[in-house]
C-alpha cells in the first residue's frame, strides 16, 4: 500500500473535525463536556490508529497493535483522572504506532514525536483562542498530516548498500531469463 500523502491527510483532518464537531454538539447536553471528550478522543485515536495501519503496508502485528491499543485505552479510561494526561496519553500511542509502522530509525522516530508534540500544542492553543472543537481537532490531525514529510530513514548508507545487494540479483535474473529464452527458442 502507498504511503499517504498530505493531501489525504489533510481530507482526514477535516473530516475528523466534522465528526468530533457533530459528537460534541449531539452528546454534551446529555453526559457533559469531560464525558464526551473522554469518549471523543479515543474514538478518534481509534480511527486514526486504524488509517495508520492499514496505510503501512505492514501486514504484521496488526492484530497485536489494536490489541494493545484498546487495552491501554480501557486503562486510561479507568486509572488517569486528569484529562490533560488522558490526551497526552492517547498523542504518545500514536506517535508510538507510527514509528513502528513508518520508520526505520531513531531520529525520524524522534522528529515525529517533535511533531507530535506541536500538534498536541497546536491543538490546544486553538482550542483555548477559538473554543471551536472542529478547528481544534482539524488542526491537530493537520499538523499530524505533516509526518509524510519524514523520512523513512535518516541514514544513506543502508539505501545504498540495499540497491548493491540487489545489482548481483538483478544480473543473475537477467542472464536466467536469457538462457531460458535460448532454451525456448527454435
Amino acid at each position: 500500500m502507498r504511503r499517504p500523502t498530505f493531501l489525504h491527510g489533510a481530507i482526514v483532518a477535516a473530516l475528523f473535525g466534522l465528526s468530533a464537531s457533530a459528537f460534541v454538539a449531539v452528546l454534551v447536553p446529555f453526559v457533559g463536556p469531560v464525558t464526551v471528550a473522554r469518549l471523543v478522543v479515543p474514538l478518534l485515536a481509534l480511527v486514526y490508529v486504524c488509517y495508520l495501519v492499514t496505510r503501512s503496508g505492514e501486514r504484521a502485528g496488526r492484530v497485536v497493535t489494536l490489541t494493545l491499543w484498546s487495552a491501554m485505552t480501557v486503562l486510561t479510561w479507568w486509572l488517569v483522572p486528569s484529562f490533560a494526561l488522558f490526551l497526552l496519553i492517547h498523542a504518545g500511542a500514536i506517535w508510538l504506532i507510527r514509528s513502528l509502522y513508518f520508520y526505520s530509525g531513531v531520529f525520524p522516530a524522534l522528529i515525529d514525536l517533535a511533531l507530535n508534540a506541536s500538534s498536541v500544542v497546536v491543538a490546544l492553543g486553538t482550542l483555548a483562542r477559538t473554543g471551536s472543537v472542529f478547528l481544534s481537532v482539524w488542526s491537530f490531525f493537520l499538523v499530524q498530516a505533516l509526518f509524510v514529510a519524514i523520512p523513512r530513514s535518516i541514514s544513506k548508507r543502508k539505501k545504498h548498500d540495499a540497491t548493491a545487494n540487489q545489482e548481483p540479483f538483478e544480473r543473475s535474473r537477467r542472464q536466467a531469463e536469457a538462457a531460458l529464452k535460448q532454451l525456448i527458442a527454435p
